[in-house]
């Protein structure tokens, strides 16, 4: 890939743009972007979200946004689609225009089209962050976003067990590449441990112990956050209840963490 024939497109109105990714689907993903964005969104900050799984999009989902579309609004002739803001964060998915029970079958160049005009083309007024939620693996779309914008950096998502490693590698591996050079802010380990909502001083590795660290010293890369899981957490996110995640100190706590470290990285 070479980047200097290439014309990236800039987003004036949006001065940070962070990706989430993992090389991996089943980390929790999507609601650590949503939960990130939700947490800067609570400090103050003006954020959006911006759902680029094309094939298997969350955010309407999380949001409680499913079976809804976006307004359109015409500005000097052009069209741009409005987000939808809930809980204080400005939400776009390619979810939104599509029905929900329907597979999107599309090549990598359309997916990746599809994209763009979706970042270029919602009216996202002025953002202090832009988080995108990225698909599983290195594709078409990760490409599309490194090669046509220009992201701030990136967060990698992993689980504790080694399984999920082997794929967050290949991840790292993609953004560090000398033809990328996209800076890999952290390492969040998601699902660190299980903690029931009853018992907060007990801790359950049903997933493994110690992945991200490891990860972390392997690559030279900050373990920034590690983020609990209880029985609640599935019913927040499939409800559409996102801010009942931060009723758990202890996640919270992870996110707050997350949040000021992002933060911190981008201000330097």
């Amino acid at each position: 890939m070479d980047n200097n024939t290439i014309q990236k497109t800039e987003l004036p109105n949006i001065k940070n743009i962070i990706l989430v990714a993992s090389g991996k689907g089943g980390v929790g993903k999507s609601t650590v972007a949503a939960g990130l964005a939700l947490s800067l969104a609570l400090e103050g900050y003006s954020t959006g979200l911006l759902d680029a799984d094309i094939y298997g999009p969350s955010a309407p989902g999380l949001f409680n946004l499913i079976s809804t579309y976006p307004d359109v609004e015409t500005i000097d002739g052009k069209n741009y689609v409005v987000p939808f803001v809930s809980f204080g964060v400005k939400v776009m998915s390619i979810g939104f225009f599509i029905d929900p029970n329907e597979a999107i079958i599309w090549r990598g160049p359309r997916a990746s089209s599809g994209l763009t005009q979706l970042l270029k083309d919602t009216l996202w007024g002025e953002l202090d962050y832009l988080i995108i939620d990225t698909p599983p693996g290195t594709g078409d779309v990760h490409i599309t976003l490194l090669q046509s914008f220009l992201p701030t950096g990136v967060i990698i998502v992993t689980t504790p067990q080694e399984m999920a490693l082997s794929d967050v590698k290949k991840a790292i591996n993609m953004y560090r590449d000398n033809h990328i050079g996209i800076p890999v802010m952290g390492i969040v380990e998601n699902m660190s441990w299980f903690t029931p909502v009853n018992h907060p001083q007990e801790k359950y590795y049903i997933f493994g112990k110690g992945g991200g660290e490891r990860l972390s010293k392997k690559y030279k890369i900050p373990l920034i956050a590690q983020i609990p899981i209880n029985e609640e957490v599935c019913n927040s996110c499939d409800s559409g209840r996102m801010n009942d995640l931060f009723m758990d100190a202890a996640i919270k706590e992870a996110y707050v963490k997350l949040t000021d470290s992002i933060v911190n990285s981008c201000t330097r």
